[in-house]
């Protein structure tokens, strides 16, 4: 096979509502960056409220007829969809890979986690089926069924453009919603590629829509009456707006929020794999991962061990143009994000943390004035110090030293964030135990991203998710519909007269 095709489109990202693309009404626009050349690519334009309202009025006018659709039909749509999905896979990843920066094999990677959802989307009608008790009472039967919410929305973040979005959409259209995606503006085109193909697929028009846009349209979703849910992913500050808001309003909200992911070493753990592990989850994706690590607790006398190692890797990291087969770390997505970064390290050095590797000043050949940094590694590192307190989103590796296991699930229990954790040894006990009593959403024994498959659900805990339920899973299904309960008889087993009491099973 030959070298991947770029994404070099050039035309303005427009919005897609009724089935339709549209410039819509608005009169702004952003700049869209390549980030590993730091030239403009092309313009997306930014919706008004008007295009909001108009996105809601074709979904909601759309919907009823898409619910009353039988579940094993919109299951097909979703099954056409998915091979169209398959077959333009990489130009999806391109197209991911020109607007965000990371290496085509990570995009790659990022579109077949998409493409686990809309496979278990397929699965719908198993996933609908309700309950069912005969003679719950004397002549009575009970059941209940998931019904679809309407209108609901997903506003999505900039580092998975493709993949975050399938977190939500899948299975929101397949338990018979109308869906509107309002997606990263510094990455648009995947949303709008993915809008394509559901029309290809067959998805009667108005059943999904894009709008493209800033603060503007995330506060009208927000404050629309016929938008019934909102599914968030992004940092903790705006997850808790958006579900403090979305209450507000009445709405039903899933806000996944900030983390920072620690990996506890132990000192029997496998050393290679810690390294490999440590390595792959700080910088891949340039960090810029709500499931990177970005702490190492480092128990015992491991730390004298694996630091030089860590430090001899983070130096030689290949970092380059993300569409070159060899690159192991590709740009940050923008300047401003590069510039935030390369502070938090400047931040560090002040703070005291021992700067082993510094990424800063990073320049790739024939891409000097794209948006690059390099790997950063950082030693001795207190849990007092910010660059260990907050997200830095970043290819930033803190390495922080606890005596033994009991110091390092009560840092990693005492931090406000709680996304994912993972923990290396040889210890079966130790795992157990560490699987156990740790205070975090998702974790990994000797897995240093434990992403839960399609079918498994994802979400953290403490400020890392707020509302009850977690994104994709049967979670996403419960998130997606509402439970009705039906109690029947018929009359030739009515008893007479009116009944003044509370019934009682009989």
């Amino acid at each position: 096979m030959g070298a991947p095709e770029a994404f070099t489109r050039t035309a303005d990202v427009g919005h897609w509502i009724g089935g339709a693309p549209t410039r819509g009404s608005g009169t702004r626009s952003q700049t869209v960056w390549n980030p590993a050349t730091g030239a403009a690519a092309r313009q997306v334009l930014l919706a008004a409220e008007a295009d909001v309202a108009a996105a809601v009025a074709s979904a909601r006018a759309a919907q009823p007829a898409w619910a009353e659709m039988p579940p094993i039909r919109r299951a097909r749509v979703l099954n056409a969809f998915l091979a169209l999905l398959n077959q333009h896979k990489d130009r999806l990843a391109a197209m991911i890979t020109a607007e965000h920066g990371k290496v085509f094999s990570d995009a790659q990677g990022e579109v077949m986690r998409g493409i686990d959802i809309v496979e278990f989307a397929c699965g719908i009608p198993q996933l609908l089926k309700g309950d069912y008790t005969d003679q719950v009472s004397t002549g009575i039967d009970n059941w209940t069924l998931r019904q679809p919410l309407g209108v609901v929305a997903g506003i999505t973040p900039f580092n998975f453009p493709c993949m975050v979005p399938c977190w939500m959409f899948p299975v929101a259209l397949a338990c018979g919603n109308a869906f509107i995606l309002k997606p990263s503006e510094r990455d648009p085109s995947a949303g709008l590629f993915m809008a394509e193909l559901l029309q290809q697929a067959g998805l009667p028009d108005g059943v999904f829509n894009v709008v493209q846009g800033d603060k503007v349209a995330v506060e009208a979703l927000l404050a629309h009456p016929d938008v019934k849910a909102v599914s968030f992913v992004g940092s903790t500050p705006i997850a808790q707006y958006i579900y403090e808001t979305g209450a507000h309003h009445g709405k039903r909200v899933q806000a996944l929020g900030g983390a920072k992911n620690h990996m506890v070493v132990m000192p029997d753990a496998n050393l290679d794999q810690a390294v490999d592990a440590l390595i792959g989850s700080a910088y891949g994706s340039a960090g810029e991962r709500c499931m990177a690590i970005s702490v190492a607790v480092l128990v015992g006398d491991v730390g004298e061990r694996i630091v030089p190692l860590l430090a001899e890797r983070a130096r030689t990291l290949k970092v380059r143009n993300g569409m070159e087969s060899d690159a192991e770390m590709g740009p940050i997505v923008t300047r401003e994000a590069r510039d935030r970064i390369e502070n938090y390290i400047a931040l560090g050095v002040q703070e005291g943390a021992t700067l082993v590797v510094d990424g800063r000043g990073c320049k790739v050949p024939g891409h000097e004035a794209g948006f690059f940094t390099g790997g950063t590694l950082f030693d001795h590192v207190r849990p007092d110090m910010r660059i260990y307190r907050e997200e830095i989103f970043g290819p930033v590796l803190a390495c922080v030293r606890a005596k033994d296991f009991a110091e390092a699930v009560q840092l990693v229990n005492e931090h406000e964030f709680g996304n994912g954790v993972s923990c290396f040894t040889s210890d079966g006990g130790v795992a157990r135990e560490f699987a156990r009593r740790i205070q975090v959403g998702m974790v990994g024994i000797n897995v240093p991203i434990p992403v839960p498959m399609a079918w498994h659900g994802f979400g953290g805990w403490k400020k890392s998710l707020f509302g009850d339920m977690h994104a994709y899973g049967e979670e996403g299904v419960r998130f997606y519909t509402k439970q009705k309960s039906v109690m029947q008889r018929w009359p030739d087993s009515i008893g007479k007269g009116a009944e003044f009491a509370m019934p009682v099973a009989r």
